[in-house]
């Protein structure tokens, strides 16, 4: 009877082995080699943060390392053969990068697209002010944030200033050590019985996240507003302009921190912007490390303005990405519209990893999990999947086969439970132009917060899927 029993017992356990899925963790399943290069290649991804905290600044930092392994500016006019390496910039704040493949443009690209911009504070085009002899600036958040979470965080400010004849300024400042930093100030919990009192949304408002910038006035005991009048001369000695310069000019409030290790074993990346920068820099390491000609062309673009819906000239709800693709069809005698059809995207997003601290909002058999991998993920949008590209299941059962045979760690996930809200990624735009799309990325801990966590080794899957789909 016993006998029988552990036969059965014996059987079910293949049965399972069989019919299951098999969660990985990457802690188990990668070996200390591949784990090795996985703590190596996030050094060079903690520096790509700290470089590229702005759209502006991530961009021109990708310019760089395109140049680097040897990408030119792109040349619709010019003939292209397979491997030769090509960019173009989108007004300093996204950049397509493409390597010519050895199979006709006709038959399509492979096409990975992640965001540079994250939540921050952008400055209002008339912020400075006085206060009590307080000067400060005026912001208007950018993004979804936690408005609570940014003051008394040490903020740096980065961004450029064009002046009313037309020279520009380009601003930071708060990043060195000896810089000074600036910060949101904060009621005292002893008097913050009425503040106690708001629902959490409104623990501090929009109003209220101005930055403290000064406090010494301009000395003339006849002068009005003399702290301004002082944070003024300052600004006008460093960078030349005046306060209506301020009109034109984009300037970011940003933690002022850099990317660190974190837990004692290193095992995790914290830093601001991580989304999207993780899907960012794995997508760009990917295909600046091409060799060769790849089969079909690669092309990874890094673009702007998803956080506030993806709108603008900068943004992928507007053509760029589209005349690119038009225009390399023509170096071809292609028509582009042939070239978007016959494409496949990964769309570089992060999701939301699971918080066993606040795990309410997840479901868990369908959450993504810090450690198991980068998460392949077949929609996202919010509640009855509004606002989403749904891939299709041809397309998810080829992804995974690509990643299969690349020894790829992959995880599944969607963002929190179906009535619980959830989010947007590129996706759907880039599925709008009648290509196979499907969102991939790192789990998030701590999304949009001014401080993000990452996993190492989910850092480091990500930037092998993106090279095993360039690939296949």
């Amino acid at each position: 009877m016993a006998k029988r029993e552990k036969e059965k017992k014996s059987e079910a356990n293949e049965l399972k082995e069989k019919l299951f899925m098999k969660r990985k963790n990457t802690g188990l399943e990668m070996t200390e080699s591949e784990t090795a290069k996985a703590d190596k290649f996030c050094e060079g991804y903690k520096s790509f943060l700290d470089t590229g905290k702005t759209e502006r600044e991530a961009c021109a930092e990708a310019v760089r390392l395109a140049e680097k392994a040897g990408f030119v500016p792109f040349d619709k006019t010019a003939s292209y053969k397979a491997g030769d390496k090509v960019y173009v910039c989108n007004r300093g704040k996204a950049i397509i990068l493409a390597v010519i493949g050895k199979e006709p443009a006709a038959d399509g690209v492979r096409l990975a697209a992640a965001h540079i911009d994250s939540p921050r504070l952008d400055l209002k085009q008339n912020p400075l002010y006085e206060n009590e002899g307080l000067a400060f600036f005026k912001t208007h958040y950018y993004g979804g944030i936690k408005k609570y979470q940014w003051p008394v965080i040490p903020l740096a400010l980065h961004g450029v200033i064009y002046k009313a004849d037309g020279e520009r300024v380009d601003v930071k400042i708060g990043e060195d050590a000896e810089d000074p930093v600036f910060v949101i100030t904060d009621i005292l919990p002893h008097l913050a019985d009425e503040q106690y009192k708001r629902p959490a949304p409104k623990l501090i408002q929009g109003e209220e996240l101005n930055i403290l910038i000064g406090s010494r006035p301009f000395r003339d005991d006849n002068a009005s507003e003399a702290v301004k009048l002082n944070i003024m001369c300052i600004l006008n000695e460093k960078y030349g302009i005046t306060e209506s310069d301020f009109i034109s000019a984009e300037l970011e409030c940003v933690p002022a921190y850099k990317a660190k290790d974190v837990g004692f074993d290193r095992s995790m990346v914290g830093a601001y912007g991580q989304d999207d920068r993780v899907c960012a820099y794995t997508a760009l390491s990917a295909i600046l490390g091409i060799k060769g000609a790849p089969d079909r062309t690669a092309v990874t673009v890094l673009t702007d303005k998803e956080e506030i819906g993806s709108e603008g000239c900068t943004g992928l709800c507007s053509a760029y990405l589209k005349y690119f693709i038009y225009d390399l069809g023509e170096c071809f005698g292609v028509n582009g519209r042939d070239v978007l059809s016959r494409s496949k995207c990964l769309s570089a997003d992060v999701n939301a990893g699971y918080d066993p601290t606040f795990s309410e909002p997840f479901e868990k058999l369908n959450a993504s999990y810090c450690g198991r991998g980068v998460v392949l993920t077949k929609y996202t949008g919010a509640r009855g999947k509004s606002g989403t590209n749904d891939a299709s299941a041809e397309y998810v059962s080829e992804v995974r086969r690509v990643f299969d045979a690349a020894g790829v760690i992959w995880q599944t996930g969607e963002l929190g439970k179906v009535d619980h809200g959830g989010g947007g990624t590129v996706a759907m735009y880039i599925a709008n132009l009648d290509v196979d799309t499907v969102d991939l990325g790192v789990p998030v801990l701590s999304m949009h917060a001014p401080f993000e966590l990452t996993a190492k080794n989910d850092i480091y899957m990500a930037y092998k899927a993106f090279k095993a789909f360039f690939k296949g």
